[in-house]
């Protein structure tokens, strides 16, 4: 099995020069104006031109908004050193919800990208999960 991460965004070189900056990706593809195909982690990222305002699934009732809003699924990037991953984001335009916190198993530090999404920073420590692992 392969796996992609697709990301609505309302401005595609907006968005494709954050996560380049953020996070070291470069472009690859282009599918004409509307999505870009950025490469550089574990599983490539494809940025979704969608206008805020409209509406995600067929019959359904929501429409994108671009402000801060929660989802079940988001980004955990894993990064060799948190302190200069977080200077990155932020010098790129990341916003921080919450400072680097410490935990058994590494630290953590929770941001959203310009367009709402959540996305956090993680820098193992010792055996990482397994140092937490049943």
């Amino acid at each position: 099995m392969d796996m992609l991460v697709n990301i609505d965004v309302p401005d595609l070189p907006r968005a494709e020069a954050f996560y380049c900056n953020a996070f070291g990706l470069r472009p690859g593809r282009r599918f004409g104006g509307e999505v870009v195909e950025l490469l550089g982690g574990p599983v490539p990222i494809y940025l979704l031109q969608k206008p805020a305002g409209s509406s995600p699934v067929p019959g359904g009732t929501q429409v994108r908004s671009y402000s801060r809003h929660w989802c079940p699924v988001h980004l955990d990037i894993v990064v060799p050193d948190i302190t200069v991953a977080v200077r990155q984001a932020l010098t790129a335009g990341a916003i921080q919800e919450k400072p680097v916190q410490l935990a058994s198993w590494g630290k953590l530090a929770m941001f959203s990208d310009p367009y709402g999404n959540g996305f956090c920073l993680i820098e193992f420590v010792g055996r990482g999960y397994d140092e937490i692992a049943t």
